[in-house]
C-alpha cells in the first residue's frame, strides 16, 4: 500500500519541477550570447599589406570589384560586360579594412537565411573573397528568399560604400553605359 501512494506523489514532484520551469519568457534572464569564434581576432588592428578583397553583386553577379587584379567590372546587361584597371588608394583600402575589422568579417557572420518560405525573381547575390594574413575567406549571400540577415545587410551596406566610391573615380566613369534591364 505504501508503495502505491509514492506514485502519486513522485508524480505530483515532477510537475512541481515541469511547470516550475515554464515561467515568463518576458521575465526570464536573458539568454547567454555566444562566446566570439577565435577567428574574430585574427584579424591585425592595422591593415596587413597583403589585404585585399573581391566582391561580385548584382542581380547577377556580374558587377566586380577585385582588388587582387586591380580592376572594376560593370555589367553592361543586353551588351555584356567592361572591365577597366582601377586599383584603390591605400587610404581607402585602410578604411574599407578597418570597416570590416569593426564587423568581424572573418569572425561568425551569419548570412544563411533559415526562412526559406518566399523566393523572388530575379535576386541579388554578392559573394566576397578577402584576404588578411595570407588567409582568405569566402563569404555569399543571395535575395532569393525575400530577405537577408542582418550580417547580409551589414555586407550590403559595406558594399554600397566600396560601390560609390569606385563609381565616382574617372576610370569607371568611362566604361560604357548598361543596356537594357533584368525582370
Amino acid at each position: 500500500m505504501n508503495k502505491l501512494l509514492a506514485y502519486p506523489d513522485l508524480l505530483m514532484s515532477f510537475l512541481v519541477i515541469l511547470l516550475a520551469g515554464c515561467e515568463d519568457i518576458e521575465h526570464s534572464a536573458p539568454a547567454l550570447q555566444p562566446e566570439p569564434s577565435a577567428e574574430a581576432v585574427n584579424m591585425p588592428e592595422q591593415m596587413p599589406e597583403d589585404f585585399a578583397f573581391s566582391v561580385r553583386y548584382g542581380i547577377t553577379a556580374k558587377n566586380e570589384i577585385n582588388t587582387f587584379k586591380g580592376t572594376v567590372t560593370k555589367d553592361l546587361i543586353s551588351k555584356g560586360s567592361a572591365t577597366a584597371k582601377l586599383r584603390l588608394t591605400d587610404a581607402e583600402r585602410s578604411k574599407i579594412y578597418r570597416q570590416m575589422r569593426e564587423m568581424n568579417v572573418l569572425g561568425g557572420m551569419e548570412l544563411e537565411i533559415a526562412d526559406k518560405s518566399c523566393r523572388q525573381i530575379p535576386y541579388d547575390e554578392e559573394y566576397w573573397i578577402i584576404r588578411v594574413n595570407s588567409e582568405q575567406k569566402a563569404l555569399n549571400w543571395s535575395g532569393e528568399y525575400c530577405q537577408t540577415t542582418p550580417d547580409a545587410r551589414k555586407l550590403q551596406k559595406l558594399r554600397d560604400q566600396i560601390v560609390k566610391l569606385v563609381q565616382s573615380k574617372p576610370e569607371y566613369q568611362a566604361l560604357p553605359e548598361s543596356v537594357g534591364g533584368y525582370d
